[in-house]
C-alpha cells in the first residue's frame, strides 16, 4: 500500500498558505541514514529542538545533489516516508568542520547538544556518507550548515 502522506501534508498546507499554491510540492525524506536516528531527528523537528542540519559538501557534491538556499521547502519525514512536518530554510552557510562551534551543535538538537556529541556522531554519519566513494572526512572539510524552521506539521 502506497503511502501518501507526503502529498497529504503538502495539500494540507498549500490549503492554508495559498502563497505556494502554484509551487511544486518539495522534496521530502528524513535525516540520518538509519531507522532509529531517523525516527529520533523526524521526532526532534517536530517538537521544535532540532532547527539544523549539518550536510558534507563533498557527499551533495558525489550525489548531485544542489546545495540548500534560503526559503528551500523540505518535507521531514520518518525512515517509513510517513510525512510529520515541513521545514523552510532560514540560513545556509559553509564552514570547516574544525570551525563548526556550540551554537551549531545545540541548534541541532541531537543527543546533549553539546559539540563534542556533535563532532563524534557527525564525524562516523561522514564517514558511512563517503565511505562509497573511497573518501574519508577531514577536519578541513567543507561541511553546509542549514537552519530551518518548522512552518507546518
Amino acid at each position: 500500500m502506497k503511502n501518501n502522506s507526503v502529498e497529504k501534508i503538502w495539500e494540507r498546507f498549500v490549503e492554508t498558505a495559498n502563497e505556494y499554491s502554484n509551487q511544486l510540492r518539495p522534496k521530502s525524506g528524513y535525516f540520518g541514514d538509519n531507522e532509529k536516528d531517523a525516527n529520533i531527528l523526524a521526532e526532534l523537528v517536530q517538537k521544535g529542538l532540532k532547527k539544523a542540519t549539518s550536510h558534507s559538501l563533498l557527499g551533495l557534491q558525489y550525489r548531485e545533489e544542489t546545495l540548500p538556499k534560503l526559503d528551500d521547502l523540505f518535507i521531514v519525514t520518518d525512515w517509513a516516508g510517513k510525512a510529520k512536518c515541513i521545514v523552510k530554510t532560514t540560513s545556509v552557510k559553509l564552514v570547516p568542520f574544525f570551525a563548526i562551534h556550540a551554537e551549531h551543535a545545540r541548534m541541532e538538537g541531537e543527543g546533549d547538544k553539546s559539540l563534542e556529541y556533535w563532532k563524534k556522531v557527525h564525524w562516523d554519519y561522514y564517514t558511512r556518507e563517503l565511505e562509497p566513494f573511497n573518501r574519508l572526512p577531514r577536519e578541513s572539510m567543507i561541511v553546509v550548515f542549514e537552519r530551518f524552521e518548522k512552518i507546518f506539521e
